[in-house]
C-alpha cells in the first residue's frame, strides 16, 4: 500500500528527451544538419506529391504509390525533426507525457505503413517488369486504391494496440528518455510496471509488420533482377539493374535498422547503436527516398521541367 501511494504521488507528467548530448558545439552542428535534412526532405517529397497530382502522365499505379510514400515521409519527418530542432534552438528538452505518447503513436503507425507501402511498390514493379502483358489488367485503379488504403489502415491499426499497452504502464520516475524521440523501448525502461509482456508484444508486432513485407519486397526485387539480367541490350540491362539495386539497398537499410532495434529482445539492446539505427529509418530514409524512387526517373524529371 505504501508503495502504491508513492507511485500515485510521483506520477510522471512530462519527459525529458536527452537527444544526442548537451555540448554547445555539437548542438550547433546538429541543428544545422537536421535543419538542412528537414528542408530537403519536405521540399523533395512535396515536389513529388505536387507533380503526381498535377501531371497527367504521372497518373499511373507506380506514381500513385510514390505519391503515397512521399506524403508518408512528410508526416514521418514532421513528427520527429521539428521537436529535435526546437530542443537544439531553445535548449528545452521537455515534452509532456501526452505529447510523448502522441509522437510515439504516429511514429509507430507511419513506420508500419511504410513497410506495407514498400512491399506494395515492390509488387507493383514486379508485375510491371516480370509480367508486363498482364500488368494493365492486374494493377487497375480499384486494386491501387485498395492496396494504398490497406497499407495506411493496417499501419495505424497495428500500432494502436501497442500504444494502448504503453498508455496503461505506470511512470513514476525517473523521466529522462535517453533518445531523440519518444520510442517504445526507451519509454518502457522508465516504467515502474512489469514491461515483459509489453516488450514481448512490441517485438512480435514489429516482426509481423516488418518481416513479411521485407520478404515480399526482397523476393520481388530478386525476380526483377533475374528478369533484368535477361534483357538483350547491355545498356538497358545496366540501367534497369542500377535502378533496382538502388531501391533494394534503401529497402535493406530501412528494414535492417528496424529489425535490429525492435525485433531483437528489448532488454539486450544498447543505447548508442539504437540511436544510430534509429537515425536510418527516421531521418535518412525520408531524405533519400525521393531521390532514389522518383527524382532519378525520366518521367519525373520531364514533368518537373514542364
Amino acid at each position: 500500500m505504501a508503495n502504491q501511494d508513492w507511485k500515485n504521488e510521483t506520477v510522471v507528467t512530462e519527459f525529458i528527451l536527452l537527444d544526442f548530448g548537451n555540448s554547445p558545439e555539437l548542438n550547433s552542428l546538429l541543428f544545422m544538419m537536421f535543419l538542412s535534412i528537414y528542408f530537403v526532405t519536405i521540399t523533395g517529397n512535396t515536389f513529388i506529391v505536387v507533380l503526381v497530382v498535377a501531371h497527367w502522365r504521372l497518373h499511373t499505379p507506380m506514381y500513385f504509390f510514390l505519391g503515397n510514400l512521399a506524403c508518408l515521409e512528410i508526416c514521418y519527418s514532421s513528427n520527429i525533426l521539428p521537436r529535435i530542432l526546437l530542443s537544439h534552438v531553445c535548449g528545452d528538452r521537455h515534452i509532456s507525457a501526452r505529447g510523448c505518447f502522441t509522437q510515439y503513436y504516429f511514429f509507430g503507425c507511419l513506420a508500419a505503413t511504410e513497410c506495407y507501402l514498400l512491399a506494395v511498390m515492390s509488387y507493383d514493379r514486379y508485375l510491371a517488369v516480370c509480367k508486363p502483358l498482364h500488368y494493365p489488367s492486374h494493377m487497375d485503379t480499384k486494386l491501387c486504391l485498395q492496396l494504398g488504403a490497406a497499407s495506411w489502415v493496417s499501419g495505424f491499426l497495428s500500432n494502436s494496440i501497442l500504444t494502448f499497452l504503453i498508455l496503461n504502464l505506470d511512470f513514476c520516475g525517473p523521466n529522462e528518455i535517453d533518445h531523440f524521440f519518444c520510442d517504445s523501448f526507451a519509454m518502457m525502461k522508465l516504467s515502474c510496471s512489469d514491461t515483459q509482456v509489453v516488450g514481448f508484444v512490441t517485438s512480435i508486432t514489429a516482426g509481423l509488420c516488418s518481416l513479411p513485407p521485407f520478404l515480399l519486397t526482397f523476393s520481388s526485387y530478386l525476380y526483377i533482377i533475374v528478369t533484368v539480367m535477361r534483357i538483350p541490350s547491355a545498356t538497358g540491362r545496366k540501367k534497369a539493374f542500377y535502378t533496382c539495386s538502388s531501391h533494394l539497398v534503401v529497402v535493406i537499410l530501412y528494414y535492417w535498422s528496424i529489425l535490429a532495434v525492435y525485433v531483437l529482445p528489448y532488454h539486450n539492446t544498447q543505447k548508442l547503436p539504437n540511436k544510430v539505427f534509429s537515425v536510418f529509418y527516421t531521418i535518412l530514409t525520408p531524405l533519400v527516398n525521393p531521390l532514389i524512387y522518383s527524382l532519378r526517373n525520366k518521367e519525373v524529371r520531364e514533368a518537373l521541367q514542364k
